[in-house]
């Protein structure tokens, strides 16, 4: 019997190693949704009425894929172990399955194996340049430093605030934030604190940097120390497009937005800001009801939203690094030129065509999914097309469909959030690709 066993996990182990790098991602996060919805199916879990098995199946993956659209109150639906399990699924899809089981192998003094070490630059994004198991260290540290930073800030901005259990909504929110998950133990998410400076700040800070990401961060810390001269290309890449997204849609909301332009000066300025910030950095957190919105301010946010955050941090969306890899194209076409160039730097064609490829498949996947939606559900069809770039994105921001949903409806949310969280042409070659070595990037290549 031992000798049988021992066979089936050696088989299985060539198996998963043969397996394309994106197949294993896929295979990761979908057990630990699995897993998940498990335990949020116990008593232990389950308060007052519940939830019923879809609808924990719905939160368990909302977690995983940090995108924060929920069926159901999470603090009225789950006990306190409950919402625990719900941290930790957000926690572990915010670093990626794989980077926690390749620290605790370096923290044994192991060495990571080829194949944790493709799927971790499957994962991230990574140059070559980039050591993998110090890089995974500093993944660890950062988190736990941020996290544990923001949440003691929250503790003392929510206890002034005169919230209750300040301590475990400084903690919950705070993975909820550098995770980019959306996540609230507010049935109003935070449009209580519209006018609260600081929560909107420290929130706010807390997703960007997760949704800029480690590469960047490590990058950055490796030019103040002088490591390196600079930064690569697509760190510039991502600071940039972050910059100027985010003062453009302040500036758009700011001037078009009728429902916050009876606020005084400074709370005008921060709701702008904070439903520009949720929507690019896909952490899904409101102060204004976005069933409120105009439908151009709804548009700018669907914008940001597909558009999302950094390729190696904790958001998602398109990518902003795939978005500007198609504006460069767009320049590159106008001015008859052979080449894409950033910062005088070439990006290689590889580069160019996986950002065209991104674009068509999530297009595709958001065309399907709102078909779906609109044939299904009896809300309108800006709505349905809001929750499905939502869910795709991994946002978590709604107009308020959510908990209307049909079974079906919230079985293709489930379906775009997770293709959202490993990206749509991830998705697609975790589906249909062959096993094959995992392609590097170097220094002035552009992740996208």
């Amino acid at each position: 019997m031992r000798r049988e066993l021992w066979d089936l996990a050696v088989r299985m182990r060539g198996f998963l190693r043969r397996l394309h790098p994106a197949k294993l991602v896929l295979l990761g996060y979908a057990s630990y949704i699995f897993v998940g919805c498990l335990l949020l199916c116990t008593p232990l879990a389950q308060k007052g009425a519940g939830a019923s098995a879809l609808d924990n199946l719905f939160v368990a993956t909302s977690a995983v894929s940090t995108t924060g659209l929920v069926p159901v109150s999470v603090a009225d639906s789950y006990t306190f172990f409950g919402q625990v399990v719900v941290v930790l699924l957000i926690q572990l899809g915010g670093i990626g399955y794989m980077t926690l089981g390749s620290f605790v192998v370096l923290s044994r003094g192991s060495e990571l194996s080829r194949t944790r070490i493709g799927v971790s630059k499957t994962v991230f994004s990574l140059p070559e340049s980039f050591d993998i198991s110090r890089f995974i260290k500093g993944v660890i540290a950062f988190t736990l430093a941020i996290e544990l930073s923001g949440a003691a800030a929250l503790y003392f901005a929510f206890r002034a605030a005169g919230g209750s259990g300040a301590l475990w909504s400084a903690v919950f929110h705070s993975v909820s934030a550098f995770c980019t998950a959306g996540f609230s133990l507010y049935n109003t998410n935070f449009e209580g604190f519209a006018g609260n400076f600081w929560l909107n700040v420290i929130p706010a800070a807390l997703s960007y940097l997760g949704a800029i990401g480690f590469i960047v961060c490590v990058d950055f810390w490796n030019v103040v120390t002088g490591r390196t001269k600079q930064m690569t290309l697509t760190s510039k890449v991502i600071l940039w497009s972050t910059l100027w997204l985010s003062v453009a849609g302040t500036v758009l909301l700011f001037l078009g937005e009728p429902s916050i332009q009876m606020k005084p000066l400074d709370e005008r300025i921060m709701a702008a800001f904070f439903q520009v910030m949720s929507a690019q950095t896909t952490v899904g957190f409101n102060t204004v009801s976005v069933g409120a919105l105009s439908k151009a301010s709804v548009l700018v946010l669907i914008v940001l939203m597909v558009i999302g955050s950094s390729p190696s941090g904790t958001g998602g969306g398109l990518k902003c690094t795939t978005f500007s890899a198609l504006l460069g194209v767009m320049r590159s076409a106008i001015r008859g030129e052979q080449q894409v160039r950033f910062w005088n730097r070439p990006v290689p064609v590889e580069r160019v065509w996986v950002a065209v490829g991104s674009l068509g498949f999530y297009l595709s996947t958001l065309i399907i999914g709102t078909y779906l939606l609109d044939m299904t559900e009896k809300s309108l069809f800006d709505q349905n097309f809001f929750e499905a770039a939502s869910a795709l994105g991994t946002v978590g921001l709604s107009t308020g469909i959510t908990a209307t949903l049909t079974d079906i409806g919230k079985a293709v949310i489930i379906l775009l959030m997770f293709s959202g969280r490993l990206g749509p042409l991830t998705f697609g070659i975790a589906l249909f690709a062959r096993p094959s070595p995992v392609e590097e990037k170097g220094d002035n290549d552009l992740a996208v």
